[in-house]
């Protein structure tokens, strides 16, 4: 298996580069060369199966020579082994032909626990045998930073180092990434939005003196394992409502196009998905382009949902790649004029991500009703990112096919949003019932890409 960046110039690396090295070389990602398609037959043969071996069975065609069948199921084992529900990523019925996939029972309760915990156990695997080390730099808008943090602390072979946007995560998101002690874990609140992180972590990708000087690696949806980790969940979803024999259709809450790029991933896998919804916030660039206006960037409004409050959306490129027939100029083209502003899609591309996806909004007004309308009518109590993703369901779901939405966060993270919705305060796990009371350390930090370069290099064991 060999992955390709989207911008075409760079070098075919196997899995294991891939992973290690994040961001190509020419800014571009990686991509898988070709999907590998799953039969019928073998998509049938998931039902019943622990969620950790529809991780194997799923994930193994992607992961080339780069670990034997063996050590693949042990690093598959641990990265679950936390998580706090037996099915891992459990369904629960709204209403008829409604369902909500909860991804928040891993260490942080999001759903970046899936893909976070399995990165840092191949992670760790590689390096070990190599006897590497490596900086990873990593940029959040909240739950990223908190399952990476808790996804390498304490490893023998890495340093961490979190951007995130200082004051525009919960309280609980950043507890999560300041209260860890282990030193080769660092938080930096940057002065700044989420979109300012992002594109630090991208211009110290390309200062390659830098990145090679630290040995940079990324952890962001940026990663091409990330996203892998993620194809899992829908297969456990839609196998366990019948697929391959009835299609199914499913809405992501999604900033960064990472979690329903995923599901765009497993339909070219040859899973029998109806739509793939994207659902955004007040800050819907993807909803505007998909609806015909183009990519444009305005301001980033803060909002209950902050994990989605971002402008630029990383692995829309990956999809812009097939838009465009794999055409890695044309996308280099895109992105440099996304970095002057925005760029309008060309009607043929147009067309293919209108015939892959479909999309909607919620404002915040709708995001606090579809808390408090959920909780009335089946009694789940949502995050508003979950919320956003089943007001959005609802509008655009047909009643015929079951539709699938992803709940991306455990309520707890955003207690005040949940409590405005509907009054009910709630509360943490016991395991985390002592986050308030924990000491944080973090340091903050100009939006100054010279400043973080120093402080990274400051900061690294030598």
């Amino acid at each position: 298996m060999k992955y390709i960046s989207t911008r075409g110039t760079a070098p075919e690396l196997s899995f294991e580069e891939a992973m290690l090295t994040g961001l190509a070389r020419d800014g571009g990602l990686y991509v898988p060369a070709e999907v590998p398609r799953m039969t019928a037959a073998e998509i049938a043969a998931l039902a019943g199966l622990s969620y950790e071996e529809t991780a194997f069975r799923v994930m193994r065609p992607f992961v080339g020579d780069t670990f034997n069948d063996e050590d693949f199921r042990a690093i598959i084992a641990r990265a679950y082994d936390g998580f706090g529900h037996a099915a891992r990523a459990p369904l629960v019925q709204l209403a008829p032909n409604h369902f909500l996939l909860e991804l928040f029972h891993g260490p942080t309760l999001a759903f970046k626990d899936f893909a976070m915990q399995l990165i840092g156990q191949l992670f760790q695997a590689a390096l070990e045998r190599s006897g590497d080390r490596v900086t990873i730099v990593g940029a959040t808008s909240g739950d990223t930073g908190s399952a990476a943090i808790e996804a390498f602390k304490g490893l023998s072979n890495v340093d961490v180092f979190i951007l995130f946007p200082h004051g525009r995560v919960s309280e609980v998101q950043r507890r999560q990434m300041t209260t860890p002690t282990e030193s080769n874990v660092h938080a930096l609140a940057v002065d700044g939005d989420f979109d300012d992180c992002q594109a630090a972590l991208k211009d110290m990708f390309n200062d390659f003196q830098f990145r090679d000087g630290v040995r940079l690696a990324g952890v962001n949806s940026i990663n091409w394992a990330r996203v892998l980790a993620q194809v899992v969940y829908y297969f456990s979803a839609a196998v366990s409502l019948g697929a391959p024999d009835r299609k199914v259709s499913f809405t992501v809450p999604t900033g960064n196009f990472g979690d329903i790029f995923a599901g765009y991933i497993a339909k070219g896998m040859g899973l029998p998905i109806d739509r793939l919804v994207v659902a955004t916030n007040q800050n819907d660039i993807l909803h505007r382009c998909l609806s015909g206006q183009g990519y444009h960037k305005g301001p980033t409004h803060p909002s209950i949902s902050p994990s989605m409050d971002i402008q630029i959306s990383s692995n829309f490129e990956r999809v812009l790649f097939d838009a465009y027939g794999r055409d890695g100029a044309a996308v280099a083209q895109l992105m440099a004029e996304l970095n002057a502003g925005g760029f309008d899609v060309s009607q043929g591309a147009m067309e293919f991500l209108q015939e892959q996806f479909d999309s909607g909004r919620a404002s915040e007004a709708e995001t606090l009703a579809a808390i408090s309308e959920t909780l009335r009518d089946s009694t789940e109590l949502l995050c508003p990112h979950s919320a956003v993703g089943v007001k959005v369901a609802r509008e655009l779901r047909n009643p015929e096919v079951p539709m699938i939405t992803l709940a991306t966060a455990h309520p707890a993270k955003f207690p005040a949003a949940v409590q405005k919705a509907s009054g009910i305060h709630p509360p943490l796990p016991p395991r985390m019932s002592d986050l308030y009371e924990r000491p944080e350390r973090v340091h903050r930090i100009a939006n100054d890409l010279d400043a973080m370069k120093d402080y990274i290099r400051g900061h690294i064991a030598k």
